[in-house]
This record gives structure tokens, C-alpha cells and sequence, in this order.
């Protein structure tokens, strides 16, 4: 809601700008289609506006005509990553679709048993668009969980992507208010947790098993895996069925035999060609 409210005052605040028009909606749209893949359709033209204002105020614009005129004669990298952070989708929270996690929680001492049988301390997992951090530090909560509950210790190693700069300096701080973290147990909080200022700060032991990288999914990845597990959650509704079903093979591959995939809520391979097995709504095991 806060930052619904955010984006329409910075909407009201850009009305003396002149709309954003067929031509450089259908520039921007591309532009950001070509870097990322998210298909920005009509019904995302007053989101792009409301969220472009601020920037053009910033650069001194007056019009979308005097922006795309910017990106396109100065094409500046700088400003291209600004452009994707801003119109990039950062809604999150810790143990977000909690049904995920209660999976992992009943899997994952299953799994470390198994890898122990097969004389193998390697666990990895993959959050693809981490946002803030709070899927992943959510995913490490879990794991350190698990691997107390279990005894078995192993080599754990959660990559944590996203394309946006600013969200991933966010998620590398681990620092979060009181009411970000309000879905996390005070056990945990306890824990894994150093309090001080009205702030909750992730312990240097939980944040060492994370890695925060930069990332275009639909770019080339400077890694293999495999991994045991992956989060990409609320990131193919933004993409045409032709990126996602070539996103889908790409994380099968990097997918260890019997790896999850984890999709989000108001997504499904349904209409999607692929080589998994349906565990639960959203839930997918490689076969």
C-alpha cells in the first residue's frame, strides 16, 4: 500500500508533464524488453509514468519525448540501469507464500540425510530476483534450521540475483525495520538476529552463506550450478511465453536430479513445454 500510495502522489506530481504517448511508451517498453525481457503491455503505460516522473524531474525534462530523446543520442549504461530499477517490481517480505518454505522446512532434512548417505556436503540454492534479501536471508533461516534439527552439517551456499543495484546494496546490508521482520518468529529473530536502533540486523554467520550477485536472467549466467534448489518466484509474469519457456529450460538444466523449482503464486508451467514433475501448486521437481 505504501508504495501504491508513493507511486500515485509521484503520478499527481508529474501532471504537468505531457502523457506518455504511443511512440515512447512503445520505445520504452522495448527498450526494457531488449535489456530484460519484462513485457511492459498497455495496462503497465500509467505505472511506467508514474514511476518515470521523478526521474525526468531529476534529469530536468519536461517530456517523455525529451527522455527517450536522452536515452536514445547519449544511451547512457548509467541510466539504463536507473531506468530498469525503477520500473523493476520490488514487492517482498520475509517467508513470503509461506507454503514454500513449509515444503523446504519438511524437505530439506530429508534431503541432507540423503546427501550424507551419498558421502556429498554440498547443498546450493538460487534465489533469481532477491530484491531486498528477504527471500534469501528467508531460504538461510531454513537451511541453519534444518542443519540444527538434523545434525548434518554441509557446505550451503544460497546465490542471491537481481538486476536492480540499489535493491541488491539493500539485501547485502541485511538491515530491516521492526515491521519487515514481524513474520519472523522471535526465536529466530533471537537467533539469527543483532537488534539496535529500531533496526534488526542479519548476524555476519547467517549472511556469510549468501552470495549477492548482479543479474539479467535472460542474459548470459557465469555459473553452472547445480543447484538443489530454486527460488524464481514473481518474475515470469512479467514475460512472454516465449522467454519463459526458454527461461524454464535454462533452470532445468542448472537444476540437480530431483531439484525444486519454486514459482510464484499467480504463476505455473501450464501451457509451458518442460521435463518436470508437479509436486504441489507451484512447486516443481526436476525429472
Amino acid at each position: 500500500m505504501e508504495q501504491e500510495y508513493q507511486e500515485k502522489q509521484e503520478g499527481r506530481l508529474g501532471t504537468f508533464l505531457k502523457p506518455l504517448a504511443d511512440r515512447e511508451f512503445q520505445y520504452l517498453s522495448s527498450l526494457v524488453y531488449q535489456y530484460c525481457g519484462i513485457n511492459l503491455h498497455e495496462g503497465k503505460r500509467e505505472l511506467v509514468r508514474a514511476r518515470l516522473c521523478k526521474r525526468l524531474r531529476e534529469l530536468n525534462l519536461d517530456s517523455f519525448v525529451d527522455y527517450c530523446r536522452y536515452l536514445q543520442e547519449k544511451n547512457p549504461p548509467e541510466e539504463i540501469t536507473l531506468l530498469l530499477d525503477t520500473l523493476s517490481t520490488n514487492l517482498t517480505s520475509f517467508f513470503r507464500e509461506k507454503q514454500h518454505f513449509d515444503f523446504l522446512q519438511r524437505e530439506l532434512p530429508n534431503l541432507l540425510r540423503q546427501k550424507k548417505t551419498k558421502g556429498s556436503s554440498r547443498l546450493r540454492l538460487w534465489s533469481t530476483a532477491c530484491s531486498s534479501g528477504e527471500e534469501p536471508y528467508s531460504m538461510a533461516l531454513v537451511v541453519a534450521e534444518a542443519i540444527v534439527s538434523t545434525g548434518v552439517h554441509c557446505d550451503v551456499k544460497i546465490l542471491a540475483t537481481d538486476i536492480s543495484s540499489s535493491m541488491l546494496r539493500r539485501a547485502e546490508a541485511g538491515c530491516y525495520s521492526q515491521e519487515r521482520v514481524k513474520d519472523i518468529s522471535p526465536a529466530l529473530k533471537f537467533k539469527y538476529f543483532q537488534y539496535e536502533d529500531g533496526q534488526y540486523t542479519v548476524n555476519p554467520e547467517l549472511k556469510k552463506i549468501i552470495a549477492f550477485r548482479k543479474l539479467n536472467v535472460i542474459g548470459p549466467w557465469p555459473f553452472q550450478g547445480p543447484f538443489d534448489v530454486i527460488f524464481c518466484r514473481n518474475m515470469m509474469i512479467y514475460f512472454d511465453k516465449e522467454t519463459q519457456l526458454e527461461l524454464v529450460g535454462r533452470l532445468h538444466q542448472c537444476l540437480t536430479e530431483d531439484g525444486y523449482l519454486f514459482v510464484g503464486h499467480s504463476e505455473s508451467l501450464i501451457g509451458i513445454s518442460h521435463a518436470f514433475r508437479h509436486i504441489q501448486p507451484t512447486v516443481y521437481q526436476r525429472i
